[in-house]
C-alpha cells in the first residue's frame, strides 16, 4: 500500500476509535500535534510533507463533522508550538491572537496545510483543550486541559509515527473521604 494511502487508512482508524470513544463533546477544543516527518519514517522537522498533511486534514475534518469538536493544529516549536484555529473559536474561547503564518519550515507542514485550507483562519499562542492527539511525539500536553488522561487506541500508529491520545477530566478534589461522579475514578480511590 503507497505511504498516503496508509496515512488516510490508519488516520480514518484512530478517528473511528475516536468517534466511538465518547469522550468527545459538541464544542470540545481538540489539539492535533504532527509531524508529517515522522509519519514519513523520517526524524521529526527534517521532511515535511504536504500531501501526508492533506491526507491526515481530511480524516480530522470527518472527526470535526461527527463529533462538532473545534479543531486547533499545533505549530513546530520554530513558532512556540502556536496553534492554527478558526477564528470564530479563537473569539469563542477568548483566545489570543499571534502574528505568525505557519510554513512548511516554521510551523510545520500538518499547521501550515491546516492554515491554508480552514476557512477563517488565525494562530493563536495557546489553548486549553479538552482532548488531543499527538502524532510523531510533538508533545501537545502544553495545549491539554488538566487533568490529562492517556487514551490507549487499539491503532497505535499512523503511517511510521506513535500516536498518543489523551481525554481529560475534572481535578478531583477532596482527599479520600470524597465521592466522585465518574464511578471509573472511585473504582481507583477505594
Amino acid at each position: 500500500m503507497e505511504l498516503i494511502e496508509q496515512v488516510r487508512h490508519d488516520a480514518d482508524a484512530v478517528i473511528s476509535e475516536w468517534i466511538k470513544s465518547g469522550h468527545l463533546n459538541r464544542g470540545d477544543l481538540f489539539v492535533i500535534g504532527c509531524s508529517t516527518s515522522e509519519v514519513a519514517g523520517k526524524h521529526i522537522g527534517t521532511s515535511g510533507s504536504e500531501d501526508i498533511a492533506e491526507g491526515l486534514f481530511d480524516s480530522f475534518q470527518k472527526l470535526q463533522q461527527e463529533s462538532g469538536i473545534q479543531l486547533a493544529f499545533q505549530c513546530c516549536e520554530h513558532l512556540n508550538r502556536a496553534l492554527v484555529v478558526e477564528k470564530e473559536t479563537m473569539k469563542e474561547y477568548r483566545l489570543d491572537e499571534v502574528s505568525a503564518i505557519p510554513v512548511r519550515t516554521a510551523g510545520g507542514s500538518m499547521a501550515a496545510f491546516a492554515y491554508k485550507n480552514m476557512n477563517n483562519p488565525v494562530v493563536v499562542e495557546t489553548i486549553t483543550a479538552h482532548a488531543g492527539m499527538d502524532i510523531g511525539e510533538t508533545m501537545i500536553g502544553m495545549h491539554l486541559k488538566r487533568v490529562a488522561v492517556p487514551l490507549r487506541f487499539e491503532k497505535r500508529d499512523i503511517g511510521n509515527a506513535r500516536v498518543t491520545a489523551a481525554r481529560t477530566r475534572p481535578k478531583l478534589i477532596g482527599g479520600e473521604r470524597a465521592v466522585y461522579k465518574d464511578t471509573e475514578v472511585n473504582k481507583r480511590c477505594t
